[in-house]
């Protein structure tokens, strides 16, 4: 072989057997040591892997709780400060309606409906609206002889409030109702 020579150097094994000399065998006993630990290494490895994509499958749910959390806590502290403030906005809304208000206190109706729209509060209930009982309260129903208005809102007797779809009062309207 190109004149070079090989030489092949034996060591003996210290975990051999007395008496064994065959390499061949050690060599067998070492290879399968070797895969032993391999295969217990990869099955570690795979309990490790497993419970590291549990505890992040964990933290992204506690995330997106924590997230739900906040945002129920928001809407709830914005319903219960709206929900204080509405008996007195009916009251201006009533007045100014009968025109028995002072200009001053027409200003103060505009800030209160300001701060309510700036809190994501919407109106609910307008005349010509198709009746909702999940957004409306019938006070009653007034005969009609147009089909086109049947089961639709005639009148408002109290507005009603949402905030993100979740109705905080209904509105309080009469219905008409087509008699055929």
């Amino acid at each position: 072989m190109d004149g070079e020579d090989y030489v092949k150097i034996e060591v003996e094994d210290p975990e051999a057997p007395e008496g064994c000399e065959d390499p061949e065998s050690l060599e067998g006993n070492k290879i399968a040591k070797l895969r032993d630990e391999l295969s217990a290494c990869r099955k570690e490895k795979q309990e490790y892997m497993d419970g590291w994509q549990r505890a992040k499958a964990d933290y992204v749910n506690l995330l997106k709780r924590i997230e739900g959390d906040t945002k129920a806590s928001e809407l709830r502290g914005k319903v219960k400060a709206v929900g204080t403030l509405l008996p007195a906005f009916d009251a201006l809304e009533r007045s100014k309606e009968h025109g028995e208000i002072p200009e001053g206190f027409t200003a103060i109706a505009r800030q209160i409906e300001s701060a309510f729209a700036s809190l994501g509060l919407e109106e609910v209930g307008k005349v010509g609206e198709q009746f909702d009982p999940a957004m409306h309260e019938a006070f009653g129903q007034d005969a009609t002889q147009d089909s086109e208005n049947d089961n639709k809102i005639i009148a408002v007797l109290e507005k009603g409030w949402c905030i993100n779809g979740s109705v905080i009062r209904p509105a309080k309207v009469r219905v008409a109702h087509f008699g055929g």
